[in-house]
């Protein structure tokens, strides 16, 4: 959704904070996409070992950066084939890292409910894009459903820094698998 309705609109205000970071440095987009992956484990990481708010504010460099990488391919006319697959499976891994330092996070204050849960929406968010694949291994475009990965990084930040986990991690349970269900509906009417 978030996606859809901002696209690359973000890119010019992205451009410019990177310009002011690294200015007259130019730095290829993949290399920035290891950068985001980094700061997304060391995000997981600071959550398990309960820095929970440390561990959001360096999910938000990890995000900057999953930002800047497709903005400076596109800038720059580098985008390839290759640093989409290494964006989209670095995603993955990120957001499962995440899921499991979540999870530790859980784990260690001993509530089972959260650890169920935990699980239950860390299924959610692999079988979300595992979904869009097939579809698109079908020929069939398929963005549908509420909720993409900017939308469960937004529920994650929000739980983090309004110490709302549970909450955020309950709202991931639900509307991953709500959105998994849009996307067989939306390929079967599109097959």
């Amino acid at each position: 959704m978030i996606s859809n309705k901002v696209g690359h609109s973000l890119d010019p205000a992205i451009l410019k904070l990177y310009r002011f970071l690294f200015a007259g440095t130019t730095i290829n987009p993949n290399y920035l996409t290891l950068i985001g992956a980094i700061f997304g484990y060391a995000s997981a990481m600071c959550i398990a070992f309960g820095y929970v708010k440390t561990g959001g504010v360096v999910l938000l460099f990890s995000g900057f950066f999953d930002l800047l990488d497709g903005a400076i391919a596109r800038s720059t006319n580098t985008v390839s084939r290759f640093g989409g697959f290494l964006d989209s499976v670095l995603d993955r891994y990120t957001d499962l890292f995440l899921m499991f330092g979540i999870f530790v996070f859980f784990l260690k204050q001993g509530q089972l409910y959260a650890l169920v849960l935990t699980f239950v929406a860390t299924i959610g968010v692999a079988i979300i894009p595992y979904a869009r694949a097939r579809a698109e291994a079908a020929s069939i475009e398929c963005r549908a459903g509420i909720l993409e990965r900017p939308e469960r990084l937004v529920i994650l930040l929000i739980g983090i820094f309004f110490n709302l986990l549970l909450y955020a991690v309950f709202v991931l349970a639900v509307l991953s698998h709500v959105t998994v269900i849009q996307r067989i509906f939306f390929v079967k009417k599109n097959s």
